[in-house]
């Protein structure tokens, strides 16, 4: 009897964590109602912890992480891990609590009835209470959020929690031996930020090892043979210091951990400059992403020493696309032939955590788009037979090599996929299709005649609270249970309500509330061509906030109006003006799982047109304020600055693309949040928008800082109001922002209003903080008289 040849290990690099039903959503926002204790999240933590390890072994994954789970955002267990905890959450030391943790995440205000932070009724009354949340932002170039930490100069870090080594064991005693996933220093230390100009987190990379040292000590007392830790920072551009400071971590652990092997891993681009500097450092085995990078893996192979283990990220671990395995296999089997099985291992090209968990839940989707499809558990499906073909089993997985390879060809020549009249209209659009009749001095002389908007004019950036029963409405229309006319009733009662409630507040410029609106993307994407959608293809954003992103499958065109009766009907009951309100073509593109047989570009240049169509269409019926938001046009932005100025010409041509067809005297709005500006600021102006609307409340106004030195001359609303947090400012808080704010801009330019679309919030969290909205605006005009 032959015995098989050795299987190349499988890896999945992290998985998500958010359970195939959402599990994990409805137990945090059940605790932060104050319904369970920390008990019964924790025991549906540790459920959720265990069916994923087994689900993973099933799939034939050989490699499982542990310590992948989070009850919030990794980066901030890695605060709470390291005892980066600002002194304003009244953490003195010793195990930190869960009111601690969500407080860091999510604010508190206080009160004894603020359940969903503070939880002083699970005993812990003071710790993290009257907080504002950490900052915010984007993981790297994902819509994945991330809580950023928060430095001092000479702060001193201690272990302040064991959930590595806990999570570790716990899977242990399951019987499954695990490789523990942790956030490297050097990627922790340059996600954060420090109040004190010019300080370099890195500077404390002394301080903080002894501390991930620790930690890897208790892993390799504990059992565990391999550690991954991720550096992600690696694909960035790196200066020399960085550098420095990668080679003297991992010296660090590799003196102190001598037989402790180190996975580093990389991925969401090309290590490029850093692949020397990487191939140098002490570790066992490397990561690299194959998918966004496919053309490092010549140089990988070539440079690396013969004993480093090459983990290959071959499968796409951010989109929803299934792989050709056959064309992966026949790529990758001289890799597998010169570095040998046991020096190779087959990955995602990063953590699963960015797409949904099962397609097998998908029973609705087209039968031809499903069969083009591979979600977390099949990716590791795919994985499985990859590992199999590289190690010489072929025969055993030939029916799933042929399926993939017909699938991919499918695909590629679908009637579904390829529309002859977009591709005509894209290739016609010409330089003064992107550009305003006159320049915005012109068009804001203008608009202040037409609209006679006192100074600092209040407005919101769009949506109102999605209720229990405008989501059970949505819901029993969509199962029949409720007729389309009594749903269109429901859903005009409901904006009615919000209209007068906004003038009775004394809002300037009012929204409809966006009430019949499932998802700012989705609710677009619906009514265009070329997308479709999941029922269960949920993917986390932040906290218990998920997402089913859009599948933009083909080409892109607008078959009707989508919006504009329901901005007549809501400009019909008040005389302010009312903004129509979409969503620009860049954000509807990044936060859609996209195609990958189309230039990004191209794609989005199709969006636009539609969304072209749409501005003008409500210009038409007499919107005289139409806003487009953008909040994900730096999301989008290259990792490697050399290729910004590609992305942001044809990102800014977009917009204007979408914005340019209407005349002067009709105001563009646009929205951005949780951003840095800086670098971008010239790429801003160039979109030319008549407003912006901006995140600014968790920076204490400090995004300003580019719109100032960089002379910004359109009109201005920074966000007074951290929507992202249930606290309800008060009118001082917003009084002081805008007087920051002041410092910055000239009165001239700033609007007020929130830092975000309200969907999400509860109308008792929004009505008081309104209000004070328009309080603050009201005294801060009075100042100025």
């Amino acid at each position: 009897m032959t015995t098989p040849p050795p299987a190349i290990p499988v890896a999945t690099l992290g998985t998500p964590r958010i359970g195939p039903r959402r599990e994990l959503k409805a137990a945090l926002e059940s605790y932060w109602a104050g319904k369970t204790g920390d008990a019964e999240l924790l025991d549906i933590s540790a459920a959720l912890r265990a069916a994923n390890w087994a689900r993973q072994k099933a799939r034939g994954v050989t490699v499982i992480p542990s310590n992948d789970f989070s009850l919030y955002d990794q980066v901030l267990d890695t605060s709470v891990m390291v005892g980066a905890i600002p002194e304003v959450y009244g953490w003195r030391g010793g195990k930190v609590p869960l009111s601690v943790h969500f407080a860091m995440a999510r604010g508190a205000d206080g009160a004894a009835s603020e359940a969903s932070c503070g939880h002083s009724h699970h005993g812990d009354g003071s710790a993290g209470q009257g907080a504002p949340a950490q900052e915010m932002t984007k993981w790297f170039d994902t819509n994945y959020h991330y809580m950023v930490p928060e430095f001092a100069p000479n702060q001193t870090f201690q272990l302040a929690s064991l959930k590595a080594v806990d999570e570790y064991r716990e899977a242990k005693a399951l019987g499954y031996e695990t490789r523990p996933v942790l956030l490297g220093p050097v990627t922790f230390l340059k996600l954060g930020k420090s109040k004190e100009a010019g300080f370099d987190p890195l500077s404390l990379l002394g301080n903080i090892l002894p501390v991930y040292v620790d930690v890897l000590r208790r892993l390799s007392a504990n059992g565990a043979e391999w550690v991954q830790i991720d550096e992600p920072c690696l694909v960035l551009d790196l200066d020399n210091a960085a550098r420095d400071a990668l080679r003297r971590a991992y010296a660090s652990i590799a003196h102190a951990l001598p037989k402790l092997k180190i996975m580093l891993a990389t991925y969401f681009g090309a290590l490029g400059d850093n692949l020397d500097a990487t191939l140098s450092l002490p570790v066992a085995g490397l990561h690299v992403d194959l998918v966004r990078a496919p053309e490092q893996l010549e140089a990988v192979v070539e440079k690396a020493r013969p004993g480093l283990v090459l983990s290959l990220g071959a499968i796409d671990g951010r989109n929803i696309w299934r792989a050709n395995l056959s064309a992966l296999a026949e790529r990758l089997k001289a890799v597998v032939a010169r570095r040998g099985t046991d020096h190779v291992q087959l990955a995602p090209s990063c953590s699963l955590l960015h797409v949904p968990v099962d397609l097998d839940q998908e029973t609705d989707l087209d039968p031809d788009l499903k069969s083009w499809l591979a979600f977390s558990l099949q990716k590791m499906d795919e994985l499985a037979v990859l590992s199999a073909a590289l190690s010489g089993d072929s025969a055993r997985v030939k029916d799933a090599l042929d399926a993939s390879a017909a699938a991919a060809e499918a695909r590629r020549t679908s009637p579904k996929v390829h529309n002859a009249a977009v591709a005509a209209r894209t290739g016609a659009v010409t330089a003064a299709m992107a550009r305003r009749t006159s320049p915005f001095s012109t068009r804001a002389e203008l608009q202040h005649k037409r609209f006679g908007l006192p100074a600092f004019p209040t407005t919101t950036i769009g949506s109102f609270p999605q209720t229990a029963e405008v989501r059970q409405a949505r819901s029993a229309h969509a199962k029949g249970a409720l007729s389309d006319d009594a749903y269109t009733q429901f859903l005009r009662e409901e904006t009615a309500r919000a209209v007068r409630w906004q003038e009775d507040i004394g809002l300037d410029v009012l929204v409809h509330g966006e009430f019949e609106r499932n998802d700012m993307v989705q609710y677009f994407g619906e009514q265009l061509s070329g997308f479709a959608f999941t029922k269960h293809g949920w993917v986390q954003s932040y906290g218990s906030r998920y997402v089913r992103p859009p599948i933009l499958f083909g080409d892109v065109a607008r078959p009707a109006p989508m919006t504009v009766e329901w901005w007549r009907y809501a400009q019909s009951l008040t005389q302010k003006p009312l903004k129509g309100m979409l969503t620009g073509p860049v954000t509807i593109l990044n936060w859609s799982f996209v195609r990958d047989d189309l230039p990004r570009s191209a794609a989005c240049r199709q969006i636009a047109l539609a969304i072209r169509d749409e501005v003008e269409d409500l210009e038409q019926a007499g919107a005289a304020m139409i806003q487009i938001d953008e909040a994900a046009l730096r999301e989008g932005l290259p990792l490697r600055r050399s290729q910004w100025g590609e992305y942001l010409r044809w990102a800014v041509e977009c917009f204007r693309l979408c914005s340019s067809g209407v005349g002067d005297q009709t105001q563009i709005h646009t929205h951005m949040c949780y951003s840095e500006f800086n670098d971008i600021i010239d790429a801003i102006g160039a979109m030319d928008a008549d407003v912006i609307s901006i995140e600014t409340s968790r920076s204490k106004m400090e995004l300003l800082d580019a719109f100032r030195s960089y002379k910004y001359p359109n009109e201005i609303g920074p966000g007074v109001y951290d929507i992202h947090s249930p606290r309800v400012p008060a009118v001082s808080e917003m009084t002081d922002l805008l007087s920051r704010a002041r410092q910055r801009l000239d009165d001239s330019q700033i609007w007020i209003n929130p830092d975000c679309g309200l969907k999400t919030r509860k109308w008792e969290e929004v009505k008081p903080a309104l209000v004070n909205m328009v309080a603050a605006a009201r005294a801060i005009r009075s100042a100025t008289n």
